[in-house]
């Protein structure tokens, strides 16, 4: 397995991975900061379609993209790499980190993603607390020196939006399950609640008809898995406001709602949580989010999906191709349940 140190990263190019896993002894340098719906999409042109409901303001404009129309007739087509561009090993280059920090839902700040970048810019995330507790023997608040303490890794993922685009992101972060393991999970603890940050003065979104905060929820086993993440940064560099500083939750195999920004709260409960697209009542979003391509969404396939850089679509892989590593956490993957 190859490994690489965060600092050898260049920040705004590629470099290749064997499939999410580069980890490094590095820490966090010392003055570095550490580090919701999709975090980031692409402002190349969507592949439109006549008949694609895509209404322009209210909370519904976050809630019909444009980007999960049907495939073309292209959907099939692999993007292929220009020659000497470093890939994933399924062939796809990594998302320009341009991309990943300009075009971003964070609807705290804005429905319209090509707004969040800048209206979060400002937005000061230093000093921060997140305080884990509920079903633990060893309730905890991390500042950002102790959440520095946990090891790095980097790890490329895949990241598949609920809308029907896709990412390739290096990722900079430690396991989730490192920071479950020292508050010290009780035996009736059964799912893990997250909450994110309100900041009424810094985010202009907050006036949208959302059941503000942000919450998001995993099955305990879910959250333990060594594929879930507290992402720290990307591309070598800490993550900015628009991305989730200063800490963020990474699910690979789910949908990119599920993974949620600017962490303030970490509980561990006994009953399943009520997520922030579940308490919003539409009844589109629910609380497994699982990515399955013959499952599609209340409005649009799930079958394809755009990658980011491209207007091509490619077929969308069961669990985001991460089955082999999660398959086995579910009973009966066949039932709709476990999607939405």
């Amino acid at each position: 397995m190859k490994t690489t140190r965060s600092s050898e990263i260049t920040p705004e190019s590629a470099y290749l991975s064997r499939r999410r896993f580069m980890t490094g002894a590095a820490k966090l340098l010392a003055g570095g900061a550490l580090l919701s719906a999709c975090g980031t999409a692409t402002p190349a042109p969507l592949d439109e379609e006549p008949g694609d409901p895509s209404p322009t303001s209210g909370p519904d404009a976050a809630l019909s993209p444009t980007e999960g129309v049907e495939p073309s007739a292209n959907s099939e087509e692999m993007t292929v790499p220009t020659a000497g561009q470093e890939t994933d090993e399924l062939g796809n280059s990594l998302t320009s980190f341009e991309a990943v920090t300009g075009y971003n839902n964070y609807y705290e700040f804005s429905l319209r993603k090509e707004e969040v970048a800048p209206l979060a810019k400002d937005w000061v995330t230093t000093p921060w607390t997140v305080r884990v507790g509920g079903l633990v023997n060893d309730a905890r608040t991390f500042d950002l020196d102790d959440l520095r303490a946990f090891e790095v890794e980097e790890r490329v993922y895949r990241m598949r939006c609920v809308e029907a685009w896709s990412m390739v992101i290096p990722w900079l972060g430690f396991p989730l399950w490192r920071l479950l393991e020292v508050v010290e999970p009780m035996s009736k603890a059964k799912y893990v609640r997250f909450e994110t940050a309100l900041d009424e003065k810094a985010m202009p979104g907050l006036g949208q008809p959302f059941p503000w905060p942000y919450v998001e929820g995993l099955r305990l086993d879910e959250a333990m898995h060594d594929l879930t993440i507290l992402s720290t940064g990307l591309y070598g560099k800490d993550l900015e406001p628009q991305n989730g500083a200063p800490i963020r939750l990474v699910v690979p195999w789910k949908y990119g709602f599920k993974s949620l920004k600017s962490i303030v709260k970490i509980d561990l409960v006994e009953e399943m949580p009520t997520t922030f697209w579940a308490g919003s009542g539409r009844g589109e979003y629910g609380f497994w989010a699982n990515v399955n391509p013959e499952v599609p969404h209340p409005r649009w396939s799930q079958a394809s999906e755009r990658i980011i850089g491209g207007s091509r679509r490619v077929p969308t892989l069961f669990l985001n191709g991460y089955a082999e590593e999660v398959a086995g956490m579910y009973d009966n993957l066949d039932a709709r349940d476990w999607y939405f």
